[in-house]
């Protein structure tokens, strides 16, 4: 085998042993989390994870920083979904209600997930905490909002599930690292 051909050979193998050990990772993050929190799934969690291209390299300590991200583009995609829905004049005006009320809710915890990445990079984590718990919350009040009244249907059920499992792995990572570092 040639020289170059060795370095090639040696930096694929390097490369592939990275993506394992970070994929291993994940992997064992997301079934202690599935298996310590009834709210997360572990194929969802791990599919969550990996779908971000820093993951393949991260620690722990990176997967928390994924996490948050992750709920942030969540939130900012389903306001955004919510905001074209409200563009539909047909909505019954308890639906209507229900998603002005889910539109407000994601609207504030936009600022919420930003303070919530701040508190993390800053090792704030019971603030981080606090800010994601709150994003947690509206996720379910949004939901819950729609079953006050028999046989309304969310429109949002499936966002908001995902919003409040992003949530719950970015608390379990918090977690861990607080656990870590006590």
């Amino acid at each position: 085998m040639k020289p170059s051909s060795l370095l090639i050979f040696l930096s694929i193998l390097m490369i592939t042993i990275d993506i394992t050990k970070s994929q291993s990772l994940i992997n064992s993050t997301c079934k202690t989390f599935s298996k310590n929190d009834p709210n997360i799934n572990y194929n969802f969690c791990t599919t969550s994870l990996q779908s971000a291209p820093a993951s393949q390299c991260a620690t722990l300590q990176g997967l928390g920083t994924i996490s948050i991200r992750l709920v942030r583009y969540n939130i900012t995609d389903t306001r955004c979904h919510i905001k074209q829905l409200l563009k539909n004049k047909k909505w019954d005006p308890y639906i209507r209600q229900c998603l002005n009320d889910c539109f407000e809710l994601y609207s504030d915890a936009i600022p919420s997930i930003k303070q919530a990445m701040k508190y993390y990079n800053s090792k704030r984590f019971d603030d981080a905490n606090i800010q994601i718990s709150s994003i947690m919350d509206a996720s379910t009040t949004c939901e819950d909002g729609f079953k006050e009244r028999k046989g309304v249907v969310s429109p949002l059920s499936k966002r908001n599930k995902d919003v409040f499992q992003l949530s719950a792995v970015a608390l379990s990572v918090l977690r861990v690292i607080q656990t870590r570092r006590s």
